[in-house]
């Protein structure tokens, strides 16, 4: 499989994303829990299937990209604010990279780590490694690279990225990833409780770090990218649970800006085990 992976990153993007619609329409039709899924999911935030029907294909060409990704050749980015991440460098405390699961998230710690790793140090991003042992091989070398240290989901994980935003660098999670049980609380998300991680927040709020989102748009035609940067709305709230509910907003208002390259398919509202009032999506 790791062959298959080498062979696919000499693609080009447009064959590659070319494959990837055939591959994500495939996967909706042929997955009635998946569809189900996709449809209840935007369906909650407000949103018809002929909105969001665009998401169908982005979600495969996202997982058709992961191979030239994670080993060919640099795929064309620009960032649309560069001057808000060299005036949060410059401030020295840090700074916590929120991305949710929207366009081709895989891209924002890779652009971070090309463009500042050499000045500012590596950009720290946490993982979770993959069930199956070659997949999990394949992925921690692939997302460990010049300017990039991946790091996985546990308490020494979690303390590499403390002493990272202590030396004035940069961390990147993803927000609306479900986390374990006993390191999350129920916010809403789209007006529905979603068991939501405190990490983003407790990060930023012990070492006074920046908080940035960080959006990856996927340009028409195979193009290339734009990663969008912002600041959040208001000041990030002291009280975790009310920071995890107040990222959730932030990540909503990320998602509206471009729902048809939201995961719609993600099991977002799912309960970790052991853990209810939740409902498995």
């Amino acid at each position: 499989m790791p062959l298959v992976f080498r062979l696919f990153s000499l693609c080009p993007l447009w064959l590659l994303h070319g494959m990837g619609a055939l591959l994500g329409w495939a996967a909706f039709l042929a997955s009635p829990g998946y569809r189900a899924r996709f449809l209840a999911n935007a369906r909650q935030a407000g949103y018809g299937f002929a909105e969001v029907r665009a998401g169908v294909a982005h979600a495969g060409r996202m997982a058709a990209e992961l191979p030239r990704l994670w080993f060919g050749a640099r795929l064309p980015y620009a960032w649309d604010d560069p001057g808000l991440i060299a005036r949060a460098y410059e401030a020295g405390r840090g700074i916590v990279f929120l991305t949710p699961h929207i366009g081709c998230f895989e891209i924002s710690p890779q652009a971070a780590a090309y463009d500042y790793g050499a000045r500012h140090g590596p950009i720290t991003i946490l993982y979770r490694p993959a069930r199956k042992a070659w997949l999990a091989r394949v992925m921690a070398g692939a997302r460990t690279r010049a300017g990039l240290q991946a790091v996985p989901t546990t308490l020494a994980g979690v303390r590499q990225m403390v002493r990272a935003l202590r030396r004035g660098q940069a961390v990147g999670l993803l927000p609306d990833q479900v986390p374990p049980a006993g390191q999350g609380v129920w916010a809403p998300f789209f007006g529905r409780d979603a068991y939501t991680m405190t990490l983003a927040a407790r990060l930023a709020l012990q070492t006074g770090a920046a908080v940035l989102l960080a959006w990856v748009e996927r340009l028409p035609r195979a193009r290339g990218f734009v990663v969008h940067v912002r600041g959040l709305g208001a000041p990030l709230a002291g009280d975790t649970a009310q920071a995890a509910a107040q990222l959730n907003r932030e990540m909503e208002r990320i998602i509206r800006q471009c729902p048809q390259q939201y995961l719609w398919g993600y099991a977002r509202y799912k309960a970790p085990r052991g853990d209810a009032p939740g409902e498995a999506a």
